[in-house]
């Protein structure tokens, strides 16, 4: 079956998509494609919540427009950042009649503050944010006779003019690996929707879960669909040190904005002296301060110290970090609570107009693994949910009018090729793929993390090089694994990723070459 429309990923930004065309043309054909079981996702780890101006009696439009700008750190494009912010309160409004439920403070929404926002504006529900607006946009999918949602497959390649005779100059599909039947099919559509998350899993040390590879951004580079800001990685200044069930727990910054406060190693509150909103600075300040406080003494890790947060608002508040933090012998709130930064965001991703569409007809992006010009050098906390809710409602209008031109015909769809290789193999055994992913891994965390240098960041070619050949050998001589699946994405996220960084020329928002300054506390002295 030929279908209208292929959405590949199930957080807000696909499931958001589906939910809008599905409502607007219940004819559509729309298949919806999950890496795993729908509830999971980069999304159902989000534990702050959605950026939008709701008391115009102390906020405004203009000051959400200027906070997002200050911290992009020059790079954001202003036409994009007005018209995200002057349609939040629609999308919102829309995620509410869909069921989704937010903290109340008496009749009115109740609104938190995080790093970066001149004032409160964070609509949240608990620190559960993510997971709730996930469960309700996964029940509600499942609501529409015109939607296939297939679970447990994985976005192999783009289905390009590569495979065709006839050269149209677009996208028809994907290869996907169905888990279920262990084989790799074709799914071809007039229109693909890449909502695949980022590649939080590049780095050993990320909030996101194992699964975000970069599984659309490597498709994407493939395809030779031009990526912008790739080197832009967000490093959320707070995850707990040590794991939890092998994962690593982010520590929400709404506990900064209730009041919790850096130390260092000698128990001294250090963001004071770095920048005059302290533990609200735009999160690559922090995260690049903890970091150095890090470096310069003996202790791995620096101390968020909630005491001044009531034990009342620990439990309503933020019950899921304190339900951990008691698990891992963190007594709250007396107990400092051990954290680091770890890898959070991509801000840059595949290039995208202000509708999603990528350069290659028949694609659009949405989420984070697009590039839109909202973020910048650097994510204002709490955008991220924001901008997939506009730019999923935008792609869905785009798509729609879209499908009304004219496209190739069923004929043209049934000449496409099936997957051209040895297939798919269920057994993911190969030792060298858990080897070779641990080493990348290692090689980003070391070269291309919080601070780089040129040097660095040859190395780190270097050994990508090295890894991508070894990869190489293994996809012609094996059948494709879904370890393999994964590392493949991510050597090429990683080498797109160094290659764009050696041509950033200056530090901005979260890019920071030390090479360009030996004085860290220079580059922050700009913010104060």
């Amino acid at each position: 079956m030929l279908n209208d429309l292929l959405v590949i990923g199930t957080g807000i930004s696909g499931l958001t998509f589906a939910i809008k065309a599905a409502e607007q043309n219940p004819k559509l054909n729309i298949t919806i494609i999950s890496k795993g079981n729908i509830s999971e996702g980069n999304t159902r780890y989000a534990q702050g919540g959605i950026a939008v101006v709701r008391n115009l009696q102390d906020d405004s439009i203009e000051k959400h427009i200027q906070d997002t700008i200050i911290a992009g750190d020059g790079e954001c494009d202003s036409r994009v950042v007005k018209f995200v912010v002057e349609e939040a309160n629609s999308r919102l409004n829309e995620l509410i009649n869909w069921g989704a439920e937010f903290d109340m403070n008496k009749e009115k929404l109740d609104l938190g503050i995080e790093g970066g926002h001149s004032e409160k504006r964070i609509v949240h529900y608990k620190d559960q944010t993510g997971k709730q607006i996930q469960d309700v946009l996964s029940t509600k999918i499942k609501s529409f006779p015109n939607i296939n949602l297939l679970e447990n497959h994985t976005l192999v390649d783009l289905i390009t003019d590569h495979h065709s005779i006839e050269k149209k100059g677009r996208c028809y599909g994907a290869y996907v690996i169905s888990q279920e039947k262990e084989e790799i099919i074709k799914i071809c559509s007039k229109i693909t929707v890449l909502s695949t998350g980022g590649a939080g899993s590049l780095y050993a040390h990320t909030t996101n879960p194992s699964t975000a590879t970069g599984d659309g951004l490597g498709a994407a580079y493939r395809a030779k669909v031009r990526m912008d800001h790739l080197a832009y990685v967000q490093f959320h200044p707070t995850a707990l040190k040590n794991k939890v069930n092998e994962n690593v727990f982010l520590i929400t910054e709404a506990v900064r904005g209730a009041g919790g406060i850096l130390l260092n190693s000698k128990r001294e509150r250090f963001m004071l002296k770095i920048d005059r909103r302290a533990e609200l600075a735009s999160r690559d300040i922090v995260a690049r301060s903890i970091h150095k406080q890090i470096q310069e003494q003996t202790q791995d890790y620096v101390w968020l110290d909630g005491s001044k947060i009531s034990i009342d608002v620990w439990k309503s508040n933020f019950p899921t970090i304190y339900r951990t933090c008691i698990s891992q012998g963190i007594i709250l709130p007396k107990d400092l609570i051990p954290v680091v930064p770890a890898a959070h965001y991509f801000c840059g991703g595949i290039k995208v107009n202000e509708h999603s569409e990528s350069e290659l007809k028949g694609l659009y992006a949405v989420g984070e693994c697009s590039y839109t010009g909202l973020h910048g050098a650097n994510r204002l906390a709490s955008n991220s949910l924001l901008e997939a809710l506009v730019f999923s409602h935008r792609a869905a209008m785009h798509s729609i009018d879209a499908l009304k031109k004219p496209l190739p015909g069923q004929h043209f769809y049934n000449s496409l090729p099936p997957w051209n290789g040895e297939g798919y193999s269920k057994s993911d055994t190969l030792s060298d793929v858990k080897k070779l992913r641990i080493e990348l891994q290692k090689n980003m965390t070391q070269h291309v993390g919080i601070f780089k240098t040129h040097e660095g960041l040859n190395l780190a070619e270097d050994q990508i090089n090295k890894i991508y050949i070894k990869v190489s050998k293994l996809y012609n001589k094996k059948k494709l694994t879904y370890g393999l699946s994964e590392l493949r994405n991510m050597v090429s996220v990683s080498y797109l990723l160094i290659k764009q960084a050696q041509q950033i020329k200056k530090n901005r928002g979260v890019f920071y070459i030390q090479n360009y300054d030996k004085e860290f506390y220079k580059t922050l002295q700009k913010s104060t």
